[in-house]
């Protein structure tokens, strides 16, 4: 390790109060989403930024009607570029919106109360622990006397639990931020270059109502979602022969999430409505999974007198990767990641089968890595479940693992 980087080390851990403590300011901010009303906390960390000395922190508010559209309340994007000189451009992106608490926490899910060296708060491992990583890795950079080229741009967002359209596709398609390459929101123990793609659908089936005494006079909207349901998952199993050549990823998979129908006991129900989650491997053409979707539910029904369906896409969030591991991206952090962490082996690269933000930065044609704060699989930091928590010690490792790739990045080393 050279002086520079024992440097970036060494204030990073000279900081590890003041970067806990940033951390736990936000996640005792709420933010679910949805309801999606993110505005406060956009505000609370343009706040704590500027309080840190970033120099041109933007609070970028989206328009009411996109807002809306998105199906959110509220939402700003937060902006604190840092100019080190002529050279690449290197954008952090983490959101700060979270999934609702829901039941069985231990904790308040809002205290960002620390445990056993673990921090615990609904949104503290997705992603507001990165958030506080990036920022701090940033800070300990603008610490060096060394000259470095290039700059480093934060770019905090607050719409990813409802696609990201209008946080990081809105700031790289208006030219707020226009990174040479990116590290978004992530875990410690590995690197994820790829991730599944995704279609929402809401199918809707519309019969004829009628008195439950006198079924035969109507048309059971129920009964002919059922057979769609019977044929999605029959079509569900047939996707796990589509194997996906990317370590991490396995196959497609299909998930019924919701349904709803009907108007009391006593009635032959005239509607019912569901919604499908569909998951595409890198590997797989959407136009060509859409349309044999659809042909299925249509053709789930064709026998069915009367019937009427209507299918609606919700979502289509694009896959992310598979970025080479060769990049200089990957590269500088394999090797930071074995100096901070004294691994024996090699940094794991893998892809993932959710989908995330990364996807627009890899849809723009950004060299993208998905890097950060947390485990070594999300089931350990119950992740979108009752006590939520990260490790004090991974959040430390990964601020210093960051602050040293940018470093590379940006000392051309």
């Amino acid at each position: 390790m050279n002086q520079d980087k024992e440097k970036l080390v060494q204030w990073i851990e000279d900081h590890e109060e003041d970067l806990v403590a940033f951390l736990k300011k936000l996640v005792q901010t709420p933010s679910d989403n949805p309801a999606g009303d993110c505005l406060s906390i956009a505000k609370v960390l343009e706040k704590q930024l500027s309080e840190l000395g970033f120099e041109n922190v933007s609070l970028l508010e989206v328009d009411e009607d996109s807002v809306k559209a998105n199906g959110m309340i509220s939402m700003a994007n937060v902006h604190a570029p840092t100019v080190f000189g002529e050279g690449t451009n290197v954008v952090l992106n983490a959101h700060g919106d979270v999934v609702p608490p829901g039941l069985g926490w231990s904790v308040d899910p809002y205290g960002g109360e620390i445990v056993d060296g673990k921090m615990y708060g609904r949104g503290v491992a997705v992603s507001k622990s990165d958030i506080a990583a990036y920022t701090y890795a940033v800070l300990a950079l603008k610490q060096l006397d060394y000259p470095l080229s290039g700059r480093v741009d934060l770019a905090f967002t607050f719409d990813e639990e409802t696609g990201g359209e209008i946080g990081p596709k809105w700031l790289i398609d208006r030219g707020y931020i226009k990174p040479d390459q990116a590290i978004v929101a992530g875990f410690t123990y590995s690197a994820v270059n790829a991730h599944n793609g995704c279609l929402h659908f809401e199918i809707k089936t519309t019969g004829k109502s009628a008195h439950a005494a006198l079924p035969h006079t109507g048309i059971d909207a129920i009964e002919a979602t059922t057979e769609i349901v019977t044929a999605l998952y029959d079509y569900r199993k047939t996707l796990t022969e589509k194997k996906s050549s990317i370590p991490g990823i396995d196959f497609p998979t299909l998930n019924v999430g919701l349904i709803s129908g009907g108007i009391n006991t006593n009635v032959v129900p005239d509607e019912c409505t569901i919604r499908v989650d569909r998951r595409l491997i890198p590997e797989e053409d959407f136009v060509t999974a859409e349309s044999e979707f659809r042909e299925m539910v249509h053709q789930a029904v064709a026998t069915i007198p009367g019937i009427k369906v209507e299918i609606k896409k919700i979502l289509h969030a694009k896959g992310f990767g598979p970025i080479p591991e060769d990049t200089p991206l990957i590269q500088s952090l394999a090797e930071n990641w074995k100096l901070i962490l004294k691994e024996d082996g090699e940094l794991p690269v893998h892809g993932v089968p959710l989908y995330t933000d990364a996807r627009h930065f890899f849809a723009a044609g950004i060299p993208t890595i998905m890097f950060g704060v947390g485990p070594k699989v999300l089931e350990e930091a119950n992740g979108h479940r009752a006590d939520e928590n990260i490790r004090l010690s991974d959040l430390q490792a990964a601020t210093k693992i960051i602050a040293c790739t940018l470093y590379d990045l940006l000392a051309g080393t």
